[in-house]
């Protein structure tokens, strides 16, 4: 199996196990935990994508101390598109779509690349995302799942 094929048949039909092609780090686990979030609070998926990039790009980034990003998604999408202050007369007109980081947009397009593509598209549709889907269904927290989601997806 080469490192872009990460995905068998069995002669049943159904997939064995998939391997991502790259260790999955806890910050993988972080960005979609929030993409997911953000989905779950009203945001489209493809902005979600680029809020769960740049809320783990932001945190890891940061040793210590709390900031708006412990607000949940929808109060930072009333706060980008000007609602949060409704009836002050002074919203900011259109904010942009994306989130940026020394000055790079935060967008679908990179979460792709540095997220999904690492680690493989099918392993990141057929075996991440379902397992992180699990685990909000299931209540946890990402402090919870952020070690124990990971330990059996060994390259």
């Amino acid at each position: 199996m080469t490192s872009d094929d990460n995905k068998t048949h069995g002669n049943d039909g159904q997939s064995e196990q998939l391997h991502p092609r790259l260790p999955i780090r806890r910050f993988d686990v972080f960005a979609e935990y929030n993409r997911q979030k953000a989905i779950e609070d009203g945001v489209p998926p493809d902005e979600a994508m680029g809020y769960g990039l740049w809320v783990a790009k932001v945190v890891a980034s940061r040793s210590f101390g709390r900031s708006a990003l412990s607000k949940p998604p929808s109060e930072l999408q009333k706060l980008r598109e000007g609602e949060a202050g409704e009836g002050d007369g002074d919203a900011e007109p259109d904010k942009p779509k994306w989130h940026s980081l020394e000055g790079k947009p935060q967008t679908d397009e990179l979460f792709e690349k540095e997220i999904v593509r690492r680690m493989g598209s099918d392993f990141y549709y057929n075996v991440f995302v379902p397992a992180i889907e699990q685990a909000l269904a299931e209540g946890r927290s990402y402090q919870s799942i952020r070690d124990t989601i990971r330990k059996d997806w060994k390259l």
